[in-house]
């Protein structure tokens, strides 16, 4: 690699680096002695602080406020095939051994040192997803280190990520290597399921709930459950596998009902549970008037809470959606309440939990929590990489 152009600090402003986390923000850069427009949107860069002492490598991009991500704090490191192998192999030696089937996130961007890239192993299929101009120049290598670590049958470029309009970046879906006919089969904690990683939401399927889909699987013997947000099924499913006498599944998504369908034939379970295309605030409106309960609620709604102008009005909408599934739970129910919003903290959804409930009257105890699945590994000094959160909580009549 030729000689790397300097991206310069400000003073102090190498703490967070130096704490672990691999983020440059433009207003850290000291723009009188490298301005950010002098480099080109991709291009490596050695990062340093006002001392100019060397902090790593990372990839610029002057139109974005986070204008460089670190991928390596060895600064004299090349970014070529050598270095995506290791990546990769060390990635995938972690997953391997975490899980028996090639079903999985295989990276998962920060916390696997390649920074805005995460790709899905679906089996013989590779779905990867680039948010970031840096991870986006990075595809090609990528895939073909993966073609030598894996060879996939198909890999999908899913480049549609709200995040990318922050890079200037167009999204684009493009298929690689044999055709997808439709939905493939992956495997989850003993089910089967369909999933369309070209026309389903993010990468076609969310395997960071695994853990958390088994934990319901075990609490839904003999219960009666509203799966809400219920997109192909994974809720669903694996709590009538788990002997759920009954359940319904609500979305508002014609495609990802018909496929949540599929998969209860899939699996045996189609003669116990319903699919209901309907708004979900509506239809918990609707079950209200009809005075209708259910044993055990999940509520997995999809981010409410996108960018932090969004937090008021997103917390509004957590209070609003727990407490109207709250008034449709038996007394000595179970509610299942998550969030994928970053912008929503665990504290805070604990406290919309406990607000929701002493405003219905009810007495709330939490049976325990949920998070990430241990193939979307948390890197501690980066906060972002830890989103996910998941209550399991028990509502009866007050004491």
């Amino acid at each position: 690699m030729s000689e790397l152009s300097v991206l310069r600090l400000k003073k102090n402003e190498d703490r967070r680096l130096r704490a672990g986390h691999l983020w440059v923000f433009s207003n850290e850069v000291d723009g009188e002695k490298t301005p950010l427009k002098r480099f080109a949107p991709g291009e490596y860069v050695v990062v340093e602080d006002s001392r100019q002492q060397p902090l790593g490598l990372a990839y610029v991009n002057p139109e974005s406020l986070i204008c460089a991500r670190l991928l390596s704090r060895d600064h004299r490191i090349g970014i070529d095939q050598t270095f995506l192998l290791k990546r990769l192999s060390r990635a995938l030696h972690l997953r391997e051994m975490l899980f028996d089937k090639p079903y999985y996130r295989l990276l998962y961007g920060e916390s696997d040192g390649l920074p805005g890239l995460v790709i899905d192993r679906l089996g013989d299929v590779l779905v990867l997803q680039a948010s970031t101009l840096g991870a986006e120049r990075l595809q090609e290598p990528v895939m073909e280190v993966l073609e030598k670590l894996l060879s996939p049958r198909t890999m999908v470029l899913k480049n549609t990520s709200s995040l990318r309009q922050f890079e200037k970046l167009e999204n684009y879906v493009r298929v690689l290597g044999a055709p997808l006919e439709g939905p493939i089969g992956i495997e989850e904690n003993g089910a089967r399921f369909l999933v369309d990683p070209v026309a389903g939401q993010k990468t076609g399927w969310f395997f960071d709930h695994r853990q958390n889909r088994a934990t319901v699987a075990q609490l839904a013997k003999c219960q009666r459950v509203l799966d809400l947000f219920s997109y192909t099924g994974g809720w669903g499913v694996q709590a009538a596998l788990g002997g759920a006498e009954s359940v319904d599944c609500v979305d508002s998504s014609e495609s990802a009902l018909a496929l949540a369908a599929e998969n209860a034939r899939l699996n045996g379970v189609a003669d116990r549970m319903a699919f209901i295309r309907q708004d979900v605030f509506e239809f918990l409106k609707q079950l209200r008037h009809k005075r209708q309960r259910y044993d055990l609620i999940v509520v997995d709604p999809p981010a409410l809470i996108k960018r932090k102008k969004d937090i008021k009005a997103g917390v509004e909408a957590y209070h609003r959606l727990n407490q109207a599934a709250m008034q449709v739970l038996n007394p000595g129910g179970v509610l299942v309440s998550a969030s994928c919003s970053f912008n929503l903290p665990r504290p805070t959804l604990h406290d919309i939990l406990r607000t929701s409930s002493r405003h219905l009257d009810r007495h709330l105890v939490i049976l325990g929590q949920g998070w990430q699945g241990p193939d979307h590994p948390v890197h501690p000094a980066i906060p972002e990489t830890e989103y996910l959160k998941t209550f399991f909580c028990h509502l009866s009549m007050p004491l």
